[in-house]
């Protein structure tokens, strides 16, 4: 639940580019990652296996074996973590309006800072 790492990029580039960069950064202790359908592909999850990540994307419903492979319980856990994503904008993550650079980071960790402190206190209260 909570955020570890975060990535700035262009609007332009995928999510699923940066992937490896923020994996070896985070250091995160369980091993095992869920990503929606934009994340499917065989080179993505090659180069993670070779850093002992098991990724875990559902299928799309025209891929053949989607109903064996989409599991019910990851697919809510999905849910849950896009839900937590949308709370980022609830702490002005994406209506930055900083004039510098280091502005910008600064209020994005903050935003960072305050949803985790959230979780925290919603999670062990």
């Amino acid at each position: 639940g909570y955020l570890l790492d975060y990535a700035v990029t262009k609007a332009s580039v995928h999510d699923a580019k940066e992937t490896v960069e923020l994996m070896n950064n985070a250091h995160p202790t369980n091993h095992y990652l869920l990503g929606d359908e934009g994340y499917l592909g065989k080179n993505l999850a090659a180069k993670l296996k070779q850093m002992s990540y098991v990724l875990w994307t559902p299928y799309r419903k025209n891929m053949q074996g989607a109903k064996k492979n989409n599991n019910h319980q990851l697919m809510a856990i999905r849910r849950t973590i896009e839900s937590d994503f949308a709370l980022l904008s609830y702490y002005n993550a994406e209506n930055n309006r900083a004039r510098s650079l280091a502005g910008f980071q600064e209020r994005l960790e903050v935003a960072v800072l305050a949803y985790n402190m959230a979780y925290c206190l919603e999670r062990f209260n």
